[in-house]
C-alpha cells in the first residue's frame, strides 16, 4: 500500500493577498475598536458619572484656584493648620514622581531615631496632650502619598490648631467630625480626614 507524504508546504500555497487581507482587516479592527472607540467610550461615561474623580478629584480655593488633589497628600508646617502624616517619598516629602517609603525595618536604628524625633517635636507642639501619640503621625507610609490621617491623629492635633487661631477647642473638634471619613465597610476604628479637605474647611471658618 502506497503511503501519501504530506507537506506542509502544499497547505499554504494561498495567494498572499488572500493570507495577509484578513490579518490586517481584523487588525484594524480591533485597534479602532480597542484602540479608539473603547477609550472614548470609558472616557465619556466618565465624565458623565464621575466627572470629578474622572479629573483627578481635584480640590479649589475660595478664588478655585486648584491647590491639590483630594487623592494625593501635601506637607503642612503652619502651626494654625493639620498636619500631613510623615512622608519619606524621595527629594522631597510628597513626591508625587518617586512615591514610596523609607523601606526601613522595624528594628533599624534609622527608623527608631527618626520616629523617637517626631514624638518629641509633637510632644513639644502639643504640651496639653499626654497620652500616646498616634501612629500615623510619626510613621510615614508606603507609598508617601497619603492624603489621609486618622481621626485620632485629628482629634490629637485639635489643642494646637485651636490655640494658634484662638478659637474654641469645640468648635475645631467639631470641623474635625464634619469632615470624618468612615473607614473601609463602615470600621469606626479606622475612621479618618481628609488633610487638605480639612484645612481648606478650617480657613473658611476663619476667613467667615
Amino acid at each position: 500500500m502506497a503511503m501519501t507524504t504530506y507537506h506542509p508546504a502544499s497547505a499554504l500555497s494561498l495567494p498572499r493577498a488572500a493570507v495577509l487581507r484578513p490579518a490586517l482587516t481584523l487588525l484594524l479592527f480591533l485597534a479602532l475598536l480597542l484602540g479608539l472607540l473603547y477609550p472614548l467610550a470609558v472616557t465619556g461615561l466618565a465624565q458623565l458619572l464621575l466627572p470629578v474623580q474622572a479629573n483627578g478629584s481635584l480640590l479649589h480655593d475660595s478664588n478655585g484656584k486648584v491647590i491639590g488633589s483630594a487623592l494625593i497628600g501635601q506637607a503642612f508646617h503652619g502651626r494654625g493648620e493639620f498636619w500631613s502624616r510623615p512622608s519619606a517619598t524621595a527629594g522631597s516629602a510628597y513626591n508625587g514622581g518617586a512615591s514610596g517609603g523609607s523601606n526601613l525595618g522595624p528594628s533599624n536604628p534609622a527608623l527608631t531615631k527618626v520616629v523617637a524625633e517626631r514624638i518629641a517635636a509633637l510632644r513639644a507642639a502639643h504640651p496639653e496632650q499626654r497620652g500616646p501619640v498616634p501612629l500615623d503621625l510619626v510613621t510615614a507610609s508606603g507609598s508617601g502619598l497619603d492624603p489621609h490621617i486618622s481621626l485620632a491623629a485629628a482629634l490629637y492635633q485639635a489643642p494646637r490648631v485651636a490655640r494658634e487661631l484662638k478659637r474654641p477647642l469645640a468648635q475645631v473638634e467639631t470641623l474635625i467630625a464634619a469632615q470624618r471619613e468612615q473607614g473601609w465597610f463602615g470600621n469606626a476604628q479606622q475612621a479618618r480626614v481628609n488633610v487638605l479637605q480639612l484645612n481648606l474647611a478650617l480657613r473658611r471658618l476663619v476667613a467667615g
